[in-house]
Protein backbone atom coordinates (compact mmCIF):
# COMPACT_ATOMS: atom_id res chain seq x y z
CA UNK A 1 0.00 0.00 0.00
CA UNK A 2 1.38 3.41 -1.05
CA UNK A 3 0.89 6.15 1.54
CA UNK A 4 0.94 9.83 0.70
CA UNK A 5 0.84 12.52 3.37
CA UNK A 6 -0.94 15.81 2.77
CA UNK A 7 -0.86 18.49 5.42
CA UNK A 8 -3.84 20.84 5.54
CA UNK A 9 -3.16 24.54 5.26
CA UNK A 10 -4.16 26.71 8.16
CA UNK A 11 -2.75 28.07 11.38
CA UNK A 12 0.77 27.09 12.13
CA UNK A 13 0.75 24.73 15.10
CA UNK A 14 3.42 24.95 17.73
CA UNK A 15 3.34 21.27 18.65
CA UNK A 16 4.54 18.92 15.94
CA UNK A 17 2.32 16.08 17.18
CA UNK A 18 -0.88 18.10 16.65
CA UNK A 19 -0.40 18.60 12.90
CA UNK A 20 -3.02 16.66 10.95
CA UNK A 21 -1.66 13.93 8.74
CA UNK A 22 -3.73 12.24 6.08
CA UNK A 23 -2.77 8.91 4.62
CA UNK A 24 -4.10 8.07 1.18
CA UNK A 25 -4.19 4.46 0.01
CA UNK A 26 -3.14 3.69 -3.55
CA UNK A 27 -5.95 4.66 -5.94
CA UNK A 28 -7.86 6.84 -3.47
CA UNK A 29 -8.56 10.48 -4.21
CA UNK A 30 -6.66 12.99 -2.10
CA UNK A 31 -8.81 15.54 -0.22
CA UNK A 32 -7.98 18.41 -2.57
CA UNK A 33 -9.97 20.19 -5.25
CA UNK A 34 -9.28 22.56 -8.12
CA UNK A 35 -11.54 25.38 -9.30
CA UNK A 36 -10.99 27.05 -12.67
CA UNK A 37 -11.69 30.76 -12.19
CA UNK A 38 -11.87 31.47 -15.95
CA UNK A 39 -14.69 28.97 -16.32
CA UNK A 40 -16.54 30.44 -13.35
CA UNK A 41 -16.25 33.97 -14.72
CA UNK A 42 -17.47 32.79 -18.13
CA UNK A 43 -20.40 30.72 -16.82
CA UNK A 44 -21.51 32.44 -13.60
CA UNK A 45 -24.55 34.55 -14.48
CA UNK A 46 -23.74 37.31 -11.98
CA UNK A 47 -20.22 37.65 -13.37
CA UNK A 48 -21.32 37.69 -17.01
CA UNK A 49 -24.19 40.13 -16.40
CA UNK A 50 -22.00 42.41 -14.29
CA UNK A 51 -19.28 42.34 -16.95
CA UNK A 52 -21.81 43.20 -19.65
CA UNK A 53 -23.24 46.06 -17.56
CA UNK A 54 -19.73 47.39 -16.91
CA UNK A 55 -18.86 47.23 -20.61
CA UNK A 56 -22.05 49.13 -21.43
CA UNK A 57 -21.14 51.82 -18.88
CA UNK A 58 -17.63 52.04 -20.34
CA UNK A 59 -19.03 52.45 -23.84
CA UNK A 60 -21.48 55.12 -22.65
CA UNK A 61 -18.71 57.04 -20.89
CA UNK A 62 -16.44 56.74 -23.92
CA UNK A 63 -19.21 58.06 -26.19
CA UNK A 64 -20.01 60.93 -23.81
CA UNK A 65 -16.33 61.89 -23.52
CA UNK A 66 -15.90 61.69 -27.28
CA UNK A 67 -18.88 63.98 -27.86
CA UNK A 68 -17.65 66.47 -25.29
CA UNK A 69 -14.12 66.42 -26.72
CA UNK A 70 -15.47 66.88 -30.26
CA UNK A 71 -17.57 69.89 -29.16
CA UNK A 72 -14.57 71.43 -27.40
CA UNK A 73 -12.37 70.79 -30.42
CA UNK A 74 -14.94 72.45 -32.70
CA UNK A 75 -15.00 75.49 -30.40
CA UNK A 76 -11.19 75.62 -30.41
CA UNK A 77 -11.10 75.44 -34.21
CA UNK A 78 -13.73 78.21 -34.33
CA UNK A 79 -11.61 80.28 -31.93
CA UNK A 80 -8.52 79.72 -34.06
CA UNK A 81 -10.41 80.80 -37.19
CA UNK A 82 -11.61 83.96 -35.45
CA UNK A 83 -8.05 84.72 -34.35
CA UNK A 84 -6.71 84.26 -37.87
CA UNK A 85 -9.43 86.47 -39.33
CA UNK A 86 -9.18 89.18 -36.63
CA UNK A 87 -12.85 88.61 -35.76
CA UNK A 88 -12.48 89.67 -32.13
CA UNK A 89 -13.20 93.35 -31.53
CA UNK A 90 -10.43 93.67 -28.97
CA UNK A 91 -7.67 91.69 -27.36
CA UNK A 92 -9.56 91.33 -24.05
CA UNK A 93 -12.45 89.47 -25.75
CA UNK A 94 -9.97 87.08 -27.40
CA UNK A 95 -8.20 86.45 -24.08
CA UNK A 96 -11.53 85.85 -22.31
CA UNK A 97 -12.57 83.33 -24.98
CA UNK A 98 -9.20 81.60 -24.77
CA UNK A 99 -9.47 81.41 -20.96
CA UNK A 100 -12.99 80.01 -21.26
CA UNK A 101 -11.79 77.30 -23.66
CA UNK A 102 -8.85 76.47 -21.38
CA UNK A 103 -11.25 76.11 -18.44
CA UNK A 104 -13.53 73.82 -20.48
CA UNK A 105 -10.54 71.67 -21.40
CA UNK A 106 -9.54 71.37 -17.73
CA UNK A 107 -13.14 70.53 -16.80
CA UNK A 108 -13.23 67.85 -19.50
CA UNK A 109 -10.00 66.33 -18.21
CA UNK A 110 -11.36 66.36 -14.65
CA UNK A 111 -14.63 64.81 -15.85
CA UNK A 112 -12.70 62.08 -17.70
CA UNK A 113 -10.66 61.36 -14.59
CA UNK A 114 -13.80 61.26 -12.43
CA UNK A 115 -15.56 58.84 -14.81
CA UNK A 116 -12.47 56.62 -15.01
CA UNK A 117 -12.35 56.49 -11.22
CA UNK A 118 -16.08 55.66 -11.04
CA UNK A 119 -15.63 52.82 -13.53
CA UNK A 120 -12.63 51.48 -11.63
CA UNK A 121 -14.54 51.55 -8.35
CA UNK A 122 -17.51 49.81 -9.98
CA UNK A 123 -15.21 47.14 -11.40
CA UNK A 124 -13.60 46.61 -7.98
CA UNK A 125 -17.02 46.41 -6.30
CA UNK A 126 -18.25 43.82 -8.79
CA UNK A 127 -15.00 41.84 -8.55
CA UNK A 128 -15.33 41.77 -4.76
CA UNK A 129 -18.98 40.69 -4.99
CA UNK A 130 -18.10 37.87 -7.38
CA UNK A 131 -15.10 36.83 -5.26
CA UNK A 132 -17.24 36.81 -2.09
CA UNK A 133 -19.97 34.73 -3.72
CA UNK A 134 -17.38 32.23 -5.03
CA UNK A 135 -15.84 31.94 -1.57
CA UNK A 136 -19.30 31.46 -0.02
CA UNK A 137 -20.18 28.77 -2.57
CA UNK A 138 -16.92 26.95 -1.90
CA UNK A 139 -17.63 27.13 1.84
CA UNK A 140 -21.05 25.56 1.24
CA UNK A 141 -19.61 22.85 -1.00
CA UNK A 142 -16.92 22.07 1.57
CA UNK A 143 -19.07 22.40 4.70
CA UNK A 144 -18.46 18.72 5.43
CA UNK A 145 -14.70 19.30 5.26
CA UNK A 146 -14.12 16.68 2.58
CA UNK A 147 -11.50 18.91 0.97
CA UNK A 148 -8.42 19.93 2.91
CA UNK A 149 -7.06 22.10 0.13
CA UNK A 150 -8.92 23.93 -2.65
CA UNK A 151 -6.77 25.69 -5.21
CA UNK A 152 -7.62 27.87 -8.19
CA UNK A 153 -6.37 27.83 -11.70
CA UNK A 154 -6.77 30.43 -14.43
CA UNK A 155 -5.16 31.43 -17.69
CA UNK A 156 -3.53 34.47 -16.06
CA UNK A 157 -1.79 32.77 -13.17
CA UNK A 158 -1.86 29.07 -13.87
CA UNK A 159 0.30 27.25 -11.37
CA UNK A 160 -1.60 24.01 -11.88
CA UNK A 161 -0.03 22.22 -14.82
CA UNK A 162 -2.33 19.22 -14.67
CA UNK A 163 -5.44 18.27 -12.75
CA UNK A 164 -7.26 14.96 -13.01
CA UNK A 165 -10.98 15.36 -13.59
CA UNK A 166 -11.96 13.95 -10.19
CA UNK A 167 -10.26 16.93 -8.50
CA UNK A 168 -11.99 19.60 -10.60
CA UNK A 169 -15.09 20.93 -8.79
CA UNK A 170 -15.54 23.94 -11.07
CA UNK A 171 -18.85 22.73 -12.49
CA UNK A 172 -20.24 22.12 -9.00
CA UNK A 173 -19.22 25.64 -7.95
CA UNK A 174 -20.72 27.24 -11.10
CA UNK A 175 -23.98 25.31 -10.66
CA UNK A 176 -24.31 26.38 -7.02
CA UNK A 177 -23.45 30.00 -7.85
CA UNK A 178 -26.04 30.18 -10.64
CA UNK A 179 -28.65 28.41 -8.51
CA UNK A 180 -28.13 30.93 -5.72
CA UNK A 181 -28.07 33.86 -8.16
CA UNK A 182 -31.39 32.86 -9.72
CA UNK A 183 -33.00 32.81 -6.29
CA UNK A 184 -31.92 36.44 -5.72
CA UNK A 185 -33.76 37.70 -8.83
Amino acid sequence: MLAVAVVACGKKETKEAEKPEIHIANGDVMPIAVVNVDTILAQYNLATEANEALMTKQEDVRLDLSQRARALNNDMVDFQNKMENNAFLNRQRAENEYARLQKRQQELEAYESEKSQELLEEQQRVSQEVRDSINNAIAVINKDGKYHLIITTSSLSDNVLYCADEYDITEEVVNLLNERYKSKK
